[in-house]
């Protein structure tokens, strides 16, 4: 409720600007945002940011009480030597206190140290040192196209591929292009494009739909048969190439990643009425329900073969919630409901709870991996938009905001320092992917664009949705302008090529078509 009524104040707010100090009321409501903590820890709550290293909004840690101190005095100290001090009755208070005077930009070392009732220093509750990030602070360059220009070049250079135009006449992958190596995440990608494509440009229709089909049926070739125990999965990995070489990853299949062929099926069928593809997404439906655990759960990751699961370590379920989400109010496929919502409690209970947003990736490790370790915006910010797709509640929009929230402290760089070369290492504003992978990948932008552009849409919080115009329009800056190529990383390299993932452009060509149907109604 409360953050409810902060919307609408800050909607008011910004109505009231003049259009020349619009920017300027954006960055201060920002940066009075910034001074509440992020699902802070407490006595109901744990403390998520043990591994984090950077803050946008005022932090809070886990540091223990002193034996007889009365107060705590916090100070936080800059590169340059300043430092800002306050004091509290807790050694887990936030410093928002003194948040907004800390220099944005810097390196901060914090000691919170333990006084007694005199104010002598007893004991040092404890330190800790962070970056203390850029807030969003417009303007940013506009889009320098427009949004459905660039989905258009976008689709067009995948298209345009020789490894994807491979499958125009096979339906085996051209694997020059190793990314292939992750069967259901990138041909399915594939098919996605190629669908997106033959109905943005219908002169396209021909070619493009037969490099869909024929994608689709690389797929459904490699799929399990109906009678085994993983029927109609897609393999995960597909030949020993990149991560797929990995003893560890050999015979084994994501459990999510069936999810994501189904949604191109899923496509495919709607634009060529094929019930092939329809039966085959079901199939894989139909199989997600005979695997889920009694808790509602299901494992990351199992044997591709046995369906026997590889380990304890359970999955981050958006991409299948949305599956099913999808079955039900597209296809009238009810069966699955049940299965979801028993998704969505345990996710409420055992991830959100916790609010350890880790990742799981397909090409690293996710066993062994501690809590809070490698927190991901691709875990949190897709799960406030699946809460939102379908309808939230007062208590289910709060929760939008949090992991929306969690996502940009952690994950959004509005900005980042000139280096010692002269130029900044980051083509900002943009969104890192994981703590293990400290790179600018443009589907993590769309992840968090995205989300920001559902609570606009559902609240009318027009700070959101600057900021997920900020982050959209930098797609189109960044995007070559030769080829349209969108590369998938966003770290001015030298003498390296830019990394570029199929399911990432698909990403960047949905969340840029998005944008242009938002605009084109809010000009009406």
């Amino acid at each position: 409720m409360k953050r409810i009524l902060l919307t609408l104040i800050i909607c008011s707010l910004i109505a009231s600007c003049a259009p020349k100090d619009n920017n300027k009321c954006l960055a201060e409501l920002a940066a009075t945002e910034y001074l509440t903590p992020v699902h802070p820890g407490g006595e109901n709550s744990p403390f998520w940011n043990g591994f984090a290293k950077k803050f946008l909004y005022a932090p809070s840690f886990e540091f223990k009480r002193v034996e007889g101190a009365k107060n705590y005095r916090y100070t936080a100290t800059t590169e340059d030597g300043s430092t800002f001090s306050f004091t509290a009755d807790s050694p887990q208070q936030s410093l928002s206190k003194i948040w907004n005077d800390i220099p944005q930009g810097v390196n901060v070392g914090l000691t919170v140290e333990g006084l007694d009732a005199s104010g002598k220093v007893i004991g040092i509750a404890g330190e800790r040192s962070f970056w203390r990030d850029y807030g969003f602070n417009p303007p940013y360059s506009d889009a320098v196209r427009s949004y459905r220009d660039a989905a258009i070049l976008g689709m067009l250079y995948v298209h345009n591929m020789p490894q994807v135009q491979n499958f125009a006449t096979s339906t085996e992958p051209d694997m020059s292009y190793k990314h292939f190596t992750y069967a259901c995440k990138i041909i399915g990608a594939v098919v996605r494009v190629e669908v997106l494509l033959a109905k943005t440009l219908p002169q396209y229709y021909d070619n493009a739909i037969a490099i869909a089909k024929n994608a689709a049926q690389f797929l459904i070739d490699q799929s399990r048969k109906p009678d085994e125990p993983l029927a109609y999965f897609p393999p995960t990995y597909y030949k020993n190439l990149i991560a797929s070489k990995r003893s560890s990853n050999r015979g084994k299949t994501m459990a999510m990643e069936a999810a994501t062929a189904g949604q191109a099926f899923l496509d495919l069928y709607d634009i060529t009425g094929d019930e092939i593809y329809l039966q085959h997404a079901l199939g894989i439906a139909d199989t997600y329900l005979r695997l889920q655990c009694e808790d509602g759960s299901w494992h990351i990751k199992y044997d591709f073969a046995t369906a026997e699961p590889v380990n304890n370590s359970k999955a981050m379920l958006h991409p299948l919630l949305n599956y099913f989400l999808r079955l039900e109010t597209d296809y009238g496929q009810t069966k699955y409901t049940n299965a979801r919502i028993r998704g969505e409690q345990w996710m409420a209970t055992h991830i959100l709870d916790k609010f350890d947003m880790t990742g799981q990736f397909e090409d690293t490790a996710v066993e062994g991996i501690k809590p809070y370790e490698n927190l991901t915006n691709c875990t949190a910010a897709p799960y406030a938009s699946y809460l939102l797709s379908r309808g939230a509640n007062k208590d289910e929009i709060a929760t939008a905001y949090e992991l929306v929230r969690f996502s940009e402290d952690q994950f959004v760089y509005w900005d980042c320092p000139v280096n010692e070369k002269g130029y900044k290492r980051d083509c900002t504003p943009c969104v890192f992917e994981q703590y293990k992978y400290t790179m600018p990948v443009d589907a993590s932008t769309c992840n968090v664009s995205n989300a920001m552009l559902s609570l606009y849409e559902q609240t009318g919080d027009e700070l959101m949705k600057a900021k997920a115009k900020a982050l959209i329009d930098n797609i189109t800056v960044v995007q070559c302008v030769n080829t349209g190529k969108i590369p998938t990383t966003w770290r001015i390299r030298h003498n390296k090529n830019i990394t570029f993932w199929v399911n990432c452009t698909y990403s960047s060509v949905c969340t840029l078509l998005r944008m242009d149907e938002l605009s084109k109604q809010e000009s009406l």
